[in-house]
């Protein structure tokens, strides 16, 4: 679309308007008036001042760097239709994400500010349709008998009632496209909006399903150290009577009572961690902690595989760089908002009704009145404050284009950081299984020789010690790849679509 001032071809139906309201008489005015009106709104809008929106061109790579040797997997039905977090196959985290969705604060907040973006959308809408008015009143005046007007001067008391009632219509002809820009802006704000509200809800379900597969894990961590204290009271016992026949000494039963409680005190640890856990789960659901408790399962989720698009397909999958985009569209439109400043308004009113001094005869062919006529109105001095309003908002679109292609940078960043991220903790895993079979296989071997008689007990307290740690190193590291698993799929925008998801309704 070309900034210079449109060709008078968009302003020739005014001369027949001209000439129509010229020749016409009585009530036929109006009607003719209005017809005029419409039909020059219907020629007058094909001119709209700005530049046209492109997207903004961003360097996307063919494939992530990460993505070489990755596990393709088809997308489950789950997320397909937006529910992610489906894929753990845990019915009460589905239940508790659905409550979230519906009940909380933060949600709440960014789904007020969408209808209010909706409202604006709306607003610049009914911009386009006329203005009608009616109006209608009593006047009470008097003047001196000094006063010039003989009229009112030869009354004897110098006061006058006057009744009026009146209809009037006012329209703005969007003849520069200053109303269609604005409304390309704030529909692009609304879905920016709306793009933020569903950036925010993925946020939040992301939150409360690491906290519910971490507390997941502590349960499990739990229930090993209850078991390892259970054994290490039993070994405790055992020294104890062994120490009694004389068969071992007093420092054997020290360690096993430092090893037992100092376990104990772990299991004790997990019960604050594990609250702090089911505390953040039930704000995130809107709900006071105190009235939220999550009891405890025998299972932990299991890890799910996750489909990794394209690059260019994260440009639509995920609702933060949507929105970034969608701010780069209202700023363009802003610029032709700034640029219609230059030229003219044109408002196009007519109105009519009934003046008279008696309420009894208002409404009669002689005291009607009427006037019809458009009005051109523009500023030709201010100082150069247009051209700084159009340098603002072009500086407005530059900083609205480097932010979208910061978050496509920040967005191909965290994908590649958690696709590495799981990939390690995948080698990792197998490593530690491994340690851990080999730590469990001398535990046995240690604890058979400590009942045999054939090694001390600090012995047997060192191997269980390299066993605990082995088995909370693999609890923990699964715990860590459950969460670089949410992170990557939140990474990927969830189930979140841009062509769906940005339908704005108004």
């Amino acid at each position: 679309m070309t900034d210079r001032l449109p060709s008078l071809v968009c302003a020739a139906p005014l001369r027949p308007l001209a000439r129509q309201l010229a020749v016409a008489r009585g009530s036929r005015v109006l009607n003719l008036g209005l017809c005029a009106l419409m039909l020059s709104g219907l020629l007058l809008g094909g001119c709209a001042i700005g530049p046209d929106y492109h997207r903004p061109a961003v360097d996307t790579p063919a494939q992530f760097k990460e993505a070489e040797g990755w596990r393709q997997a088809q997308p489950a039905d789950a997320l397909a239709r937006g529910a992610w977090w489906e894929l753990y196959g845990d019915a009460q985290l589905n239940g508790l994400v659905e409550q979230l969705n519906r009940s909380n604060q933060t949600v709440a907040q960014y789904e007020a500010q969408y209808r209010q973006a909706q409202a604006l959308v709306k607003s610049s809408r009914a911009a386009f349709f006329p203005t009608l008015d009616l109006s209608a009143g009593k006047t009470r005046a008097s003047q001196g008998t000094g006063s010039s007007n003989a009229g009112l001067a030869s009354q004897g008391s110098g006061i006058r009632n006057t009744y009026t009632t009146q209809l009037g219509v006012s329209w703005e002809a969007d003849i520069w496209g200053k109303l269609r820009r604005g409304l390309e802006a704030d529909k692009a704000n609304a879905q920016a909006s709306l793009a933020d509200l569903a950036s925010m809800r993925l946020s939040l379900q992301s939150q409360l399903v690491q906290n519910y597969l971490q507390l997941r894990v502590i349960d499990e961590q739990k229930r090993l150290l209850q078991a390892t204290v259970q054994a290490y009271q039993r070994s405790l016992t055992m020294t104890q009577n062994q120490y009694k026949a004389g068969v071992s000494g007093k420092d054997a039963v020290a360690q096993a009572q430092t090893q037992l409680r100092s376990t104990q005190a772990d299991l004790v640890d997990l019960a604050w961690q594990r609250a702090q856990f089911e505390n953040a789960i039930a704000v995130l659901m809107g709900q006071p902690p105190a009235d939220f408790t999550l009891a405890e399962t025998q299972v932990i989720p299991t890890l799910p595989a996750i489909p990794v698009q394209m690059p260019g397909q994260l440009l639509e999958r995920r609702p933060d760089i949507a929105a970034a985009e969608r701010s780069v569209m209202a700023a363009n439109a802003n610029i032709g908002v700034a640029k219609t400043a230059y030229f003219p308004d044109l408002t196009l009113s007519m109105s009519g009704g009934y003046s008279s001094s008696t309420f009894s005869n208002l409404i009669s062919l002689p005291n009607r009145f009427w006037s019809v006529g458009p009005q051109l109105a523009m500023t030709l001095f201010d100082g150069g404050q247009r051209s700084a309003e159009v340098d603002r908002t072009e500086a407005v679109y530059d900083q609205t284009v480097a932010q979208y292609r910061q978050a496509v940078l920040t967005g191909f960043q965290e994908v590649e950081n958690y696709m590495v991220q799981l990939k390690v903790y995948e080698d990792e895993a197998q490593v530690r299984n491994q340690a851990l079979e080999s730590a469990r296989e001398s535990l046995r071997l240690t604890t058979n020789q400590y009942k045999a008689g054939l090694i001390a007990y600090l012995d047997v307290v060192t191997v269980q010690a390299t066993a605990l740690s082995n088995e909370r190193s693999v609890l923990n590291l699964e715990q860590s790849r459950l969460v670089a698993s949410v992170q990557l799929i939140t990474a990927l925008g969830g189930g979140w679509e841009a062509q769906t998801g940005l339908a704005v309704k108004d």
